[in-house]
């Protein structure tokens, strides 16, 4: 990438096409689970490297829940190992871990390995990796909408909406990315993504490389921001 393009400040992405990648493999749907964490794994080093200070992944809806158990059970186990084997590459690397979503939903043994991290990480400022976990964001816009009730606020503005969010201490996202061809957001930072640039990939979560990522992260950097200006 060239170095004088300035990159996003928050790039969050919708992993999409794992099963899509095991089944044409003739695998199980969660072999295509693990190899999607193999992605993660590199897509954080590279956000890392390209000076991205906030990096969102769309790692399980409110909305999975309707998945098979067994699908379920998997994806938390991939989760739990994840959190675990990478936190030492978070912390040499300056990295701090956090959640959006409703994740007093998950289970107790998941909470507790996500509460460890976040808690480990927490003092790391080069960049913040944030897994969206239980997440709906209508969900998300109704709970901020009952948080300004129950204080009995009559009145807000977009700021004072926009902190009442699971985003509330983030900037709102540059760039969205979505994997495997499909272009939709599918309940995903709704109310955020007001002004962010997309991406829409044909490529397959497990099979989108830094490369490919790179390139968008450049193309990105060349796109004129008007914010509805001229």
């Amino acid at each position: 990438m060239n170095d004088s393009l300035k990159p996003p400040e928050h790039v969050a992405i919708i992993m999409d096409g794992n099963g899509r990648w095991a089944k044409s493999r003739g695998l199980n749907r969660l072999e295509g689970h693990k190899e999607g964490a193999q992605t993660v794994r590199r897509i954080v080093t590279r956000s890392r490297e390209l000076g991205i200070k906030y990096l969102t992944l769309y790692s399980f809806s409110y909305e999975n829940w309707g998945r098979p158990k067994a699908e379920i059970e998997g994806l938390f186990t991939i989760l739990r190992k994840y959190c675990i084997g990478e936190l030492p590459t978070m912390m040499k690397n300056g990295i701090s871990f956090n959640i959006i979503g409703e994740w007093d939903g998950l289970p107790v043994q998941v909470r507790k390995v996500l509460k460890d991290t976040i808690d480990k990480t927490a003092t790391n400022k080069k960049m913040a990796l944030v897994l969206a976990l239980n997440y709906s964001s209508r969900r998300e816009i109704i709970s901020a909408v009952n948080g300004l009730l129950a204080s009995g606020s009559k009145r807000t503005d977009e700021k004072g909406f926009s902190r009442k969010l699971f985003t509330g201490s983030m900037p709102d996202p540059d760039l969205i990315i979505r994997t495997s061809g499909e272009m939709r957001l599918s309940n995903f930072l709704l109310w955020q993504a007001a002004y962010a640039e997309f991406h829409f990939s044909r490529t397959l979560w497990p099979d989108f490389t830094e490369e490919e990522y790179t390139a968008i992260i450049a193309e990105f950097g060349k796109r004129e921001r008007r914010y509805g200006r001229i």
